[in-house]
């Protein structure tokens, strides 16, 4: 592992990557840590300790909204606007067309996505401000309709910032910008909660300290496990005539699938579905109508139930696990590949045939890796039920992304050194 990161750092395009990541992210906490006026911090803090949806929303936005600085919304609305575009590109085929033309159409959607993302700033921060206001802990100092547009134009614009800083990290090929921003939002977090749990401990935690050290371990090797594993699929390529010396070629070979092909983004988009029921509701509970009131109070205690919480967040991980892999993974277009190049499966015909068989096999290796992605998901919340602390669910979830974000730097970083030594043969 040190010789290939060591064999890394020597590469200049490679090493200039991770130093220009390293000073984003710095900047990305400055930012962070600028507060916004009319704030109470204090009542803040409070009101994180005593709300789960809000820090599973810090956790979500990057760790940006506890100190509610200019970044408090941090790269959430994106992520929004990404999922809607996903979820228009499998209903409208205008938008699925434009999907599947190539780069241009690649840069076109990015440009829509960017472009919604400044009104899902301004009305998401509009309603973290009115859930503020509606909390029992006083947090805002003021309620002045000027001051609460400037407060939400600097939300909006800070977090098309950190969109900006996320696209120009991913454009180094040192991992995906936006879910290495919220890695940093996690790290960074790390010293303030090891800070509280030694104030905190005593004796009588020992067996809450067992349960956090072995979910720890299981979901690290978990998410290592599902991660590397690949299904080889067996390629044979045709023997090609040339000339006098008769035929050569007839090489085999293999097409290996990955059993997870979306690395952390399932989960990242489950937790938001998973927020925004709360955050409406949240929105709504002290409404004038009685049945919309009933109706918000209604979601906020099902959504408490951990058992309901717990199914929904496993049903959500397996079903954006396969939604994404339909999007990242095209059979008919790898079928077509292969028949252009002159390969094909044993014992498949090319073309559709060989792109059905494809599919059949990305579906079944997809079900054991969404499956025990979303159990690694959801086992900090059963063994919250044992402990009974809020804590270690938000620190499941945190330990699960940042092993993928690491795993999916890892693999872009080894990816770039196996190109360059390609090139130098």
């Amino acid at each position: 592992m040190w010789d290939k990161l060591l064999k890394a750092w020597k590469v200049k395009e490679v090493r200039d990557g991770l130093l220009f990541v390293l000073a984003m992210m710095v900047i990305f906490r400055v930012t962070a840590n600028i507060p916004l006026p009319g704030i109470d911090l204090v009542a803040l803090k409070q009101l994180f300790e005593t709300n789960q949806a809000l820090g599973l929303l810090n956790l979500f936005s990057g760790g940006t909204i506890r100190n509610f600085g200019i970044v408090a919304l941090g790269v959430a609305p994106y992520i929004t606007s990404s999922i809607i575009f996903q979820l228009l590109g499998m209903i409208s085929p205008t938008i699925e067309e434009i999907q599947k033309d190539g780069e241009q159409g690649r840069r076109k959607i990015n440009q829509w996505t960017r472009m919604l993302t400044v009104p899902l700033a301004f009305i998401q921060g509009f309603g973290l401000l009115q859930i503020l206001k509606q909390s029992q802990i006083p947090v805002l100092t003021t309620s002045s309709a000027l001051h609460i547009f400037m407060i939400l134009c600097a939300m909006t614009a800070g977090s098309m910032f950190l969109t900006w800083i996320g696209e120009l990290i991913t454009e180094k090929k040192v991992g995906n910008g936006i879910s290495l921003l919220i890695f940093a939002g996690i790290v960074a977090d790390l010293p303030n909660l090891a800070s509280q749990f030694v104030v905190s401990y005593d004796s009588s935690q020992l067996f809450t300290v067992l349960v956090y050290a072995a979910i720890g371990l299981l979901t690290v090797a978990g998410v290592v496990f599902v991660s590397e594993g690949t299904r080889n699929v067996p390629v044979q390529y045709a023997r090609q005539s040339s000339g006098m010396s008769g035929a050569v070629g007839g090489v085999a070979s293999s097409l290996p699938l990955r059993v997870n092909l979306t690395g952390v983004i399932p989960i990242i988009f489950a937790i938001s579905l998973l927020l925004f029921p709360s955050m409406i509701a949240q929105f709504f509970v002290q409404a004038r109508s009685a049945w919309l009131a009933q109706a918000a109070n209604w979601v906020l205690v099902t959504l408490q139930n951990q058992v309901v919480y717990g199914a929904l967040y496993f049903g959500l991980v397996v079903l954006f696990t396969y939604f994404y892999t339909t999007i990242v993974f095209q059979p008919e277009q790898v079928a077509e590949n292969l028949q252009k190049q002159g390969g094909f499966i044993p014992g498949i015909r090319p073309g559709r045939p060989t792109a059905e068989y494809l599919q059949t096999v990305i579906n079944r290796i997809t079900l054991g890796g969404a499956l025990f992605l979303g159990s690694i998901a959801v086992l900090p919340i059963a063994a919250q039920a044992v402990t009974g602390t809020t804590t270690l669910a938000i620190g499941g979830t945190s330990l699960l992304i940042v092993v993928s974000v690491v795993i999916e730097s890892i693999k872009q970083i080894q990816a770039q050194l196996t190109m360059r030594e390609y090139d130098v043969y």
